[in-house]
């Protein structure tokens, strides 16, 4: 069994409005992005979140997202390069609207398999599968849109991602407890 999370994405990025595959690169949150890092930082400031930890990826738009969404609750805020964002490798930084797409409702899922020199699912699960082996309490998970369903599929089965968008909510939580997923917004 796994303890507690919540788990965020980070805001809208000025890249994330283009369109553009992310990955391992950076930019930074819009304004809309920004609103949606507050908002999440609203639905957390409610809760008792008493001895839960608070872990960001590493990168900057997950950073910023961490700043304003954890600044007004967290002590202190660690980073862990296993929630960082699947690496698209030679696609990084490109408009998706330019790459192959696969057909049917894993097109997108088939973008990321496809990008030359990327990182693939079956990587990012086994990365995921690390950070929960080392997971010792409840936490507060800032990350990204794929890493977030990789880790919220194996937490909570198939239903999860079924019903959201592929690359995890922005300005929402999601609470995980007991193998099961509520949305908060």
């Amino acid at each position: 069994m796994f303890p507690e999370l919540y788990i965020l994405r980070h805001g809208e990025t000025v890249w994330n409005a283009e369109n553009r595959m992310q990955g391992e690169l950076n930019s930074p949150l819009t304004r809309k992005g920004e609103a949606q890092a507050a908002n999440q930082g609203k639905i957390l400031h409610d809760l008792d979140l008493a001895g839960f930890l608070m872990i960001s990826s590493p990168q900057g738009r997950a950073v910023q997202t961490a700043g304003i969404a954890l600044g007004a609750i967290a002590q202190d805020v660690t980073t862990d390069h296993r929630l960082r964002e699947i690496g698209v490798g030679d696609w990084s930084g490109l408009c998706r609207d330019n790459l192959p797409l696969g057909d049917g409702p894993d097109a997108l899922i088939a973008q990321y398999e496809a990008a030359p020199n990327g990182e693939g699912m079956a990587a990012v699960a086994v990365r995921a599968a690390a950070f929960l082996a080392d997971l010792k309490g409840p936490a507060v998970l800032v990350t990204h849109g794929i890493t977030s369903r990789v880790l919220r599929q194996m937490i909570a089965g198939d239903a999860a991602i079924a019903a959201t968008s592929i690359h995890g909510g922005q300005g929402c939580v999601y609470h995980l407890k007991d193998g099961v997923q509520k949305l908060l917004d």
